[in-house]
């Protein structure tokens, strides 16, 4: 049978092109190296829990367009992401506000932590040398120390002196009291878990898991006119100027006996002592009551070829790198590039979906 498309890859990118070709009549194929459909929003239920298997996923967007169609597919919950962090057993509030601030210096006016965040501000002199010093000229030494130096170490596997300063080009410092972590408009999480969606954007579709397209990749594109890929795209051409970079995460997923672990579906560990970079307890994503609780301990880990890419190193080195591979990409005939992976790009959900929206604009398909 020959199909019209080819999807490498079935995260949202691969979704939302799939959804909308099925719905114009096209027939297509998905190739996908692991075992379930979802890319890394797949959640896994265990004890009745929708468990995000690959890391905390809140859907949050301003664009209306972007919200109302994935609404179309599922309905939302009203969670709101107010992550904590626990700093050697002190717990404050996240994004940095005014509950921070009040615990942290025992004040309760705006004008109280402006004062106090200037004068630290102020141990920076000139333009910003790495990280440590970027973060201390945007919100002070007190703050860096405890809720930003330990995790952002833990997360990079580098000390902040040794990381450059574009890492960190602003943080969110509200004068209000008000744990909201995001700005966007709409937020909140897929009722009955991110499948839900998965399994709406891909139904019509032939789906062949377990099998590594770039193993045998002559097979499968004569089986369609058009490849739309999402794979690495430096695996994609073998690696032929080298292996961009990226970190890499881990998790420790267990069941604990008791309905509530710890309060919040997100709490940051601060400390660089604690081997983990934060908990998630996935129950408080969809407000569950079930009487056992799951928790994923998350550590950062450093990237080798085998294990699971999740953020790219945007330095100007791997920049340079991708934008080499991106003009191999543009040459290749009847393939479309595109997603986190393929485009070397952090992307949050909303963008990935919109990303594909664009490119299926392009084709007069939406």
């Amino acid at each position: 049978m020959k199909y019209d498309y080819l999807l490498v890859g079935s995260g949202l990118y691969a979704g939302v092109f799939a959804y909308h070709m099925i719905k114009k009549g096209r027939k297509c194929l998905v190739v996908e190296k692991r075992n379930h459909l979802g890319g890394n929003v797949y959640c896994e239920s265990i004890e009745g829990i929708n468990v995000h298997k690959y890391g905390a996923h809140i859907f949050h967007t301003s664009n209306k367009k972007v919200w109302d169609f994935v609404n179309g597919l599922a309905e939302f919950n009203r969670y709101t992401n107010s992550p904590i962090a626990n700093y050697k057993g002190e717990i404050y509030n996240l994004p940095f506000n005014m509950n921070t601030f009040s615990r942290l210096w025992n004040i309760k006016t705006p004008k109280e932590a402006e004062a106090i965040i200037r004068r630290q501000r102020e141990d920076i002199q000139g333009e910003p040398a790495n990280l440590e010093e970027q973060a201390i000229s945007l919100v002070g030494r007190d703050i860096y120390e405890k809720l930003i130096k330990g995790y952002t170490e833990k997360q990079w596997g580098r000390e902040c002196k040794e990381l450059p300063s574009f890492i960190i080009k602003r943080l969110p410092v509200r004068y209000t009291y008000d744990n909201n972590y995001f700005n966007d408009l709409y937020q909140g999480i897929p009722i009955g878990g991110y499948n839900v969606i998965i399994n709406k954007l891909f139904q019509g579709c032939d789906i062949i898991l377990d099998t590594d397209y770039l193993e045998n990749r002559e097979k499968w594109n004569s089986k369609a006119e058009t490849v739309v890929y999402t794979g690495p795209i430096d695996a994609y051409f073998d690696y032929r100027y080298g292996e961009l970079e990226y970190r890499s995460v881990r998790f420790e997923t267990e069941i604990l006996d008791e309905p509530n672990y710890q309060g919040n579906a997100v709490v940051n560990y601060t400390d660089r002592d604690v081997p983990y970079t934060r908990i998630i307890e996935h129950k408080h994503f969809e407000f569950g009551t079930q009487p056992k609780t799951v928790i994923s301990k998350e550590y950062s880990d450093a990237w080798v070829k085998g294990m699971e890419p999740y953020y790219p190193v945007n330095n100007d080195n791997n920049q340079k790198l991708y934008c080499k591979y991106k003009e191999l990409a543009d040459k290749e005939k009847n393939v479309i590039f595109g997603g986190r992976l393929a485009e070397y790009k952090y992307y949050d959900m909303d963008k990935v979906i919109e990303s594909a929206m664009n490119r299926l604009e392009k084709l007069e398909i939406i």
